[in-house]
């Protein structure tokens, strides 16, 4: 059996949650920012912890929690805090020494707290864990409290919330419609306001589908930046941990605490990536969006369309079909198999211990064999083979976060296939390895949140952030949070035979090179057709007087790469310093002064590619142009 509710241990009441519930630790950088100007740490985790009791004692409140920090934990974890912020001189060392000091967060009840309990949504699963999961570790280790954990679909199966002995969370914007999962009380206590941030898990789209339903940012990392050492696998291949926040800088400085590598995790791999897409990046959308439902999401879409064109952002409309069939590999392929590992013990013993369409969903691995999953898997690899050249194509992708937003109703009477439409733009993102961020997009014309979802490569989840941040608008006192890790890059300036699509052009993407954007320089260059090179090349100069602005494209080289790519510049080009037209300097291509000697000028024509297309018109080119 679980555990008996605590008892409220203050007479303070609390109001059931809705949507303008806010008056608890709204933001990880408000509640930062409070410590910072003096505020007594304690009084303000106490309030907190006060708070967060007294909801579990009201109607809308009780289904968000399975366990609550009791008392004697609670006290050590303050006694804690107290020692941290006495051993520093300054309230300022003690924030830099504990970037989540004192701020209280909540866990999805499928990762191990020492001491407490751990039920992933099944009561005759609960055992009381020896070990803090890593991620656990690493936020008690930076100061965070832990005020109890949460809800969700039973052993983190499902995108509904309702598949739970402990309750069936709302959203906090219709107590009628469903919180979304599996991270159901994760996300419901975030949007309430009873904690600044929470862990979820996100397989499917559970680190997703429950913050675009409840207006929140839900940040899920590339598999393998964030160790799952002591969460409960659902499929262990894929599974992410993922972060509930109100801000787009709260879940960014939250993941850059949770990162890393860990030994204890055999599916660990941190790798640091790109900083930031393009400035005008090239947005993937379905060419055929799916919606279902009453809620209003297809009226809404237009208006996330428009919001990034006015960000900058181009849209290019693709075919998601292959992004589908990498998603019915999940639940219809053998993937499933990875959820009976866990269960297959608790399935022979008790099986009426399981949710019934948990049951059901898990039971299917029970048919397969091994010489299914290896089909799958080269399956999955053709897929992902056929993929590969998307990313060329776009520097993200742009999608819904989740079809619709049914009732109570509407998932009882269809509980699986409801859920399965939940899923659509989710369910391929971790077999494919990619990184992804839900963030708010506004409300339907039936007054429902609406989100949308930022898709990119593996290790693109800073890159993400910084978009997400750029969708929201920047938020209060978030420029004092940490960011996650990126790779260094440099950026080169390019201006003839390196061009998107010109012959060399090869030689950045294959070093994981990427366009930031085409721009020109200062008016004070001129440019040249080098006789005898091959492919043509030009050469760029700068001059004192009687220069022109020089269309060119900047590239962000990483700097491990930057190496090898000079050993391919052959003389007499090289790299130096360029001055861009909006007075920044970065490095590119610049040529010695003999070699332009007898060369054509070809300055009028503004640029490489201008230059090529007047050679075009004139005749065909020479195999050399046309390589």
């Amino acid at each position: 059996m679980h555990r008996d509710r605590p008892t409220i241990q203050s007479p303070a009441a609390a109001a059931d949650l809705g949507p303008a519930d806010l008056s608890g630790p709204a933001s990880v950088a408000s509640w930062l920012t409070a410590l910072a100007q003096g505020e007594d740490p304690v009084a303000r985790a106490d309030a907190a912890r006060v708070r967060a009791l007294a909801s579990a004692q009201t109607e809308r409140g009780r289904p968000v929690w399975i366990h609550l920090c009791d008392d004697i934990a609670w006290q050590r974890q303050i006694d804690l805090l107290v020692e941290r912020v006495q051993a520093c001189a300054t309230r300022a060392e003690a924030l830099r020494r504990y970037p989540l000091l004192g701020v209280p967060f909540a866990v999805k009840d499928n990762m191990d707290i020492a001491g407490a309990p751990t039920t992933a949504g099944c009561p005759a699963f609960e055992h009381e864990a020896t070990a803090d999961a890593t991620v656990v570790q690493r936020l008690l280790d930076a100061g965070a409290l832990w005020v109890g954990k949460t809800n969700l679909d039973q052993f983190a199966t499902g995108l509904v919330g309702t598949r739970s002995p402990y309750g069936q969370p709302a959203s906090v914007l219709d107590a009628q419609r469903i919180s979304g999962g599996s991270s159901s009380g994760s996300a419901v206590a975030v949007a309430s306001g009873l904690v600044a941030f929470a862990l979820g898990t996100d397989t499917a789209g559970s680190g997703r589908v429950p913050a675009g339903l409840n207006a929140l940012v839900g940040l899920k990392p590339t598999p393998g930046r964030v160790s799952t050492a002591g969460v409960l696998p659902a499929c262990r291949s894929v599974d992410c941990v993922s972060v509930f926040a109100h801000t787009v800088e709260d879940a960014a400085h939250v993941l850059s605490v949770l990162e890393g590598p860990d030994p204890r995790d055999a599916y660990s791999a941190f790798q640091p990536g790109v900083a930031t897409l393009p400035e005008r990046p090239r947005l993937g959308i379905p060419k055929r969006p799916v919606f279902h439902g009453d809620a209003g999401y297809a009226t809404a879409w237009p208006d996330a369309l428009q919001r990034s064109r006015d960000l900058g952002a181009e849209l290019v409309e693709l075919d998601f079909a292959p992004l589908f069939e990498v998603a019915a590999l999940l639940y219809d392929g053998p993937w499933v198999a990875e959820r009976h590992a866990v269960l297959q013990a608790l399935m022979e013993r008790d099986p009426q211990a399981l949710d019934p369409t948990v049951l059901k969903v898990v039971s299917k691995a029970v048919g397969m064999s091994a010489t299914d999953a290896f089909r799958a898997q080269y399956k999955l690899r053709e897929l992902q083979a056929a993929l590969a050249g998307l990313w060329q194509q776009v520097d993200a992708l742009l999608v819904p976060t989740t079809t619709g937003h049914p009732t109570f109703d509407e998932i009882d009477a269809d509980p699986v296939g409801a859920n399965a439409r939940m899923g659509v733009y989710t369910n391929f993102v971790n077999l494919l390895g990619w990184s992804a961020l839900a963030v708010p997009a506004g409300f339907t014309d039936r007054g429902l949140p609406f989100g949308v979802t930022l898709i990119g490569p593996g290790n693109a989840d800073a890159a993400l952030a910084r978009f997400g941040q750029r969708w929201m608008g920047p938020a209060a006192d978030g420029e004092t949070l940490r960011w996650p890790a990126v790779r260094s890059e440099i950026a080169i300036a390019v201006v003839g035979a390196h061009l998107s699509g010109l012959p060399l052009n090869s030689q950045l993407t294959e070093r994981s090179g990427r366009l930031l954007r085409s721009t020109r320089t200062a008016p004070c260059y001129r440019l040249y057709a080098l006789p005898g090179t091959t492919p043509p090349k030009p050469g760029m100069q700068r001059v004192s007087e009687g220069g022109a602005s020089i269309e060119l494209e900047v590239w962000a080289l990483p700097q491990v790469e930057v190496g090898s790519f000079l050993d391919l510049i052959p003389a007499p080009l090289g790299l130096g310093s360029l001055l861009l037209e909006d007075g920044t300097t970065v490095h590119g291509f610049l040529c010695e002064a003999h070699a332009l000697q007898g060369a054509q000028d070809i300055t009028g024509f503004g640029g490489w590619r201008a230059y090529l297309a007047h050679l075009q018109a004139k005749g065909p080119l020479s195999p050399a142009f046309n390589a």
